[in-house]
């Protein structure tokens, strides 16, 4: 007689053992094509601080375990991962972010990797966007990472506990404008999976950060993720970014990694991070699509494919 399936319960997100419970989920399903991380993930919730109340989330179990989870950005922006053995839940998934964030242009962005999401999507009314801009998802193995290379006066180390202003402060002028505040990223560095060795700075003969590397390790997986990356302006056009990039990359192999990952831009809007990654042996895999929901027949212009009825 058959085992029946345990039944699916939906419930909202309330701390961060839900959010461990998310990357398990993505570390289960994840591909060198898959789009989250245990590491962006921690990122993304933790950088900033006081954002909760914009950031709805859900987490769908089946006998304790989390096959699907959404994550809305107010007003009307969706992020999810489902598991593809459960791949219906992606129309749960998608009615919950229409109760949550009704009488708006919605927005949700994919992978075109993830294939299974594609059907709930178009069921929902949803339409691959031809336009905008669009991420890349990249990948190396990690034989054969170049020796780094900073320029003279330049020394490149993990960040200490005294390094964190300095280290939010190349942030702000590499990202700007900028929420990470010294406050967001101690919650960072207290974030699992963090690891404090594979927090790479490029610190100029002044004693300032230059420039600086996190990468995050998927111990289950043994793949790593750069999460984020960046150069103050005043010392870009150095090689630093390639230097401190390598750095981490290294020390996350010798923690254990045989892969490492990295989102970036893939338009012609910002190129200069995927020539970087480029320049270090990463190659393409798949990138990001815009699906959007259409108000009425006129928001069908500008999007590939019109609307479809699976």
């Amino acid at each position: 007689m058959a085992v029946p399936s345990p039944a699916v319960t939906a419930a909202a997100y309330t701390g961060g053992g839900d959010l461990r419970a998310m990357q398990e989920l993505s570390s289960r399903i994840w591909s060198p094509a898959s789009r989250w991380h245990a590491g962006d993930l921690a990122w993304g919730r933790f950088q900033h601080t006081g954002r909760e109340p914009e950031w709805p989330t859900r987490l769908w179990r089946a006998g304790g375990t989390t096959v699907a989870w959404g994550w809305i950005e107010l007003p009307g922006h969706l992020d999810l991962a489902v598991d593809p053995a459960r791949a219906h839940l992606a129309d749960e998934v998608l009615a919950w972010f229409a109760e949550t964030a009704p009488g708006v242009r919605r927005s949700v962005s994919v992978l075109d990797s993830e294939t299974h999401l594609w059907p709930a999507l178009r069921r929902a009314g949803y339409l691959r966007s031809g336009d905008g801009p669009f991420f890349v998802q990249l990948t190396r193995d990690l034989d054969g990472l170049a020796e780094p290379a900073p320029p003279p006066g330049f020394r490149l180390r993990p960040v200490g506990a005294g390094d964190v202003p300095g280290r939010v402060a190349a942030h702000r002028a590499a990202f700007h404008p900028s929420r990470v505040t010294v406050e967001s990223y101690h919650a960072v560095r207290a974030a699992w999976p963090y690891d404090g060795g594979l927090d790479w700075i490029a610190q100029a003969p002044d004693g300032e950060v230059a420039a600086y590397c996190l990468a995050w390790l998927d111990p289950a997986r043994r793949v790593a993720e750069i999460e984020p990356t960046g150069t103050v302006p005043a010392h870009r056009r150095r090689g630093l970014g390639r230097a401190v990039c390598l750095a981490a990359l290294r020390a996350a192999r010798d923690a254990g990694a045989t892969r490492a990952v990295v989102c970036a831009r893939g338009d012609d809007g910002h190129p200069v991070p995927r020539r970087l990654y480029r320049s270090i042996g990463f190659g393409e895999v798949t990138r990001s699509a815009l699906w959007v929901s259409a108000l009425d027949e006129g928001d069908f212009q500008g999007v590939v494919g019109g609307p479809v009825d699976v």
